[in-house]
């Protein structure tokens, strides 16, 4: 009995020493840094078959690059050795001494956490005036410029951004550029122009010839007077910089280097509008404007109504102008107006049109007057007040219980009495009986449902089995799992076409969690040799199991390159079409 107990408790001992043995840590490339410098962060793990890893809360810092996932497996005289490691690449947001929480991970369903590092960021090091040093070259030749068209506007007065990244292509290669911080328009309505396509021209940057793409356009209007700021965009850039040597086929070879670039913030003084000459009934509207009111017609017949216009079409503030309303005289019933626009965005601002459209019905036979509508706007150009009076409208309604005329009068359209306002009350009624001739009960209705719940049992006893055998169905239950999230990842990255990295980290999740599904595999365990083998025994084509790897290949190599919208899409389409493909095939 006591040899029993001995060689439980040995048991126990052994499985804790075993967990024991796992390694999961964090390390940093450093622990002292610059504010302007960059860090990287590792968390591995020792361990085949750890999932679920959260990575910790980087408040203090941004996040350039990552997670980029990597796994190493060695076998040496007979002791083998794995690593799975998740990488970031992060910068610190300010300075002082900062402590990075430990990362989680799941192995053998038990939460295992990394330890916590400490960090000390100090001043911004500034890059030494060296023109052997590949990060100095790239500076000196590479600048994110913010041009505004007017750094003195009106208030409501529109203008434009335009970004502009400029290179001189003698010295520097751009390879590969990500958006890490927007610039933010606190005062101003803003709306962006889509920039579909970066295009190289040829310009000028400090007397230097550079070439230059338009990275961002965007269009701004003012509604408050002052000193604004405009706040900058910055842009993650991975640069080659030409090392004078070459290959064994000629080309040219690069010193990689990756650097923040920034447009800077600009100041814009928004000048308020002036005071003298200012109409009493100017609203806001500045630009250059035509205003009309016109109705649809001006002779009515019965139980017709007329359609009234009130437009205002040309350049300026078209979104932020509330129109004019009419005022319509006794006798005419007037509904809440339909509000259209017509506006184009460009960097000259907004054009085209916006209205709204009454509609009003004649109550009376008579002449009804409309009066003008009055419209006031600065011209910013001119720098001068405009003031529009539209003529009046005079409706003739030719049919009606009453002559009024109201191009003269103002008197309030009398009560008409007409002879079926009042209806003739009935004093003799007949009471009809609602009781049925048959009772409900001894129904056939009655004795169905009286066997209903009766027959209801077999049918839940049935479906209570199916549901035991397949909450029971552990590795079922495991590959409907995996199943779901493939689905859920796949549509995922559909959602995230455009956006690089989100698009392709969501891809290669639906792959994995494909082959968890259909074949059992760790993530850990993912590999060309692994997925082929597996492939092969299952009787898929070569061909298939090779368009997999590459896509699952296109998915790891794609983040640090440059694409294309196009690009993602042809990816999608093509994981979509090899998912297929092994579906049938198995």
């Amino acid at each position: 009995m006591k040899r029993n107990y001995l060689t439980i408790l040995i048991l126990l001992i052994t499985a804790q020493s075993l967990i024991a043995q796992v390694t999961f840590k964090t390390a940093v490339s450093k622990t002292e840094l610059g504010l302007n410098e960059r860090l990287r962060i590792e968390f591995s793990i020792d361990k085949q078959g750890a999932d679920d890893f959260t990575p910790p809360d980087f408040k203090n810092f941004k996040v350039l690059a990552g997670p980029s996932q990597s796994s190493s497996f060695s076998s040496i005289n007979g002791r083998t050795s794995y690593k799975l490691t998740y990488t970031y690449i992060i910068q610190p947001l300010s300075k002082g001494t900062f402590t990075i929480p430990s990362a989680s991970i799941t192995y053998n369903d038990e939460v295992i956490r990394s330890n916590t590092v400490r960090v000390t960021v100090s001043d911004a090091i500034e890059i030494p005036e060296d023109p052997d040093d590949p990060r100095y070259v790239a500076q000196q030749n590479i600048h994110l410029v913010a041009e505004v068209s007017n750094m003195s506007p009106y208030v409501g007065e529109s203008i434009s951004v335009i970004y502009k990244l400029y290179v001189n292509t003698n010295f520097v290669n751009v390879q590969n550029t990500r958006e890490v911080s927007t610039p933010s328009f606190s005062g101003f309505w803003n709306q962006n122009i889509d920039v579909k396509k970066w295009v190289a021209r040829n310009g000028t940057y400090g007397g230097k010839p550079h070439r230059y793409v338009i990275v961002r356009k965007t269009v701004l209007i003012p509604h408050k007077s002052g000193s604004l700021e405009i706040e900058p965009l910055e842009m993650e850039i991975t640069a080659g910089i030409p090392i004078g040597r070459r290959d064994f086929f000629g080309n040219m070879l690069m010193n990689d280097v990756s650097l923040t670039m920034t447009s800077g913030k600009k100041t814009i003084r928004v000048q308020d509008l002036p005071l003298k000459d200012k109409p009493f009934d100017f609203e806001g509207a500045v630009g250059d404007f035509k205003f009309n009111v016109t109705p649809s017609k001006t002779d009515l017949g019965a139980n017709e109504s007329a359609q009234i216009k009130v437009e205002l079409s040309g350049q300026g503030n078209l979104k932020l102008i509330k129109l004019p309303g009419i005022e319509t005289p006794n006798g005419l019933e007037v509904y809440e107006p339909e509000h259209k626009e017509n506006i184009k965005t460009t960097l000259n601002g907004l054009s085209g049109s916006v209205y709204d459209q009454y509609a009003v019905v004649p109550q009376a036979r008579g002449k009804f007057k409309i009066p003008g509508v009055s419209f006031s706007y600065f011209n910013p150009k001119e720098e001068k007040y405009h003031t529009v009076i539209t003529d009046p409208i005079v409706l003739n309604s030719l049919q009606g219980a009453t002559f009024i005329d109201e191009t003269v009068s103002s008197n309030k359209v009398p009560v008409l009495s007409k002879e079926g306002d009042i209806r003739f009350i009935h004093l003799n009624t007949t009471f009809v009986s609602k009781l049925k001739d048959k009772d409900f009960f001894g129904s056939n209705l009655f004795y169905i449902l009286m066997i209903l719940p009766l027959l209801s049992i077999p049918l839940g006893i049935f479906i209570g089995k199916k549901k035991l055998e397949r909450d029971s169905d552990i590795v079922g239950n495991k590959r409907r799992k995996a199943d779901k999230l493939a689905r859920k990842y796949l549509s995922q990255a559909r959602k995230q076409l455009g956006k690089k990295e989100a698009f392709y980290i969501a891809l290669e999740k639906a792959l994995h969690n494909y082959l968890k599904a259909k074949l059992q595999v760790e993530t850990s365990e993912i590999s060309k040799e692994k997925i082929a083998e597996i492939l092969n025994k299952r009787k898929v084509d070569e061909s298939i199991i090779e368009e997999f790897n590459t896509v699952l290949d296109n998915c790891d190599f794609a983040r640090y390159t440059p694409t294309t919208d196009v690009m993602m899409k042809q990816e999608y389409e093509k994981a979509k079409e090899v998912l297929a493909r092994i579906d049938k095939e198995l």
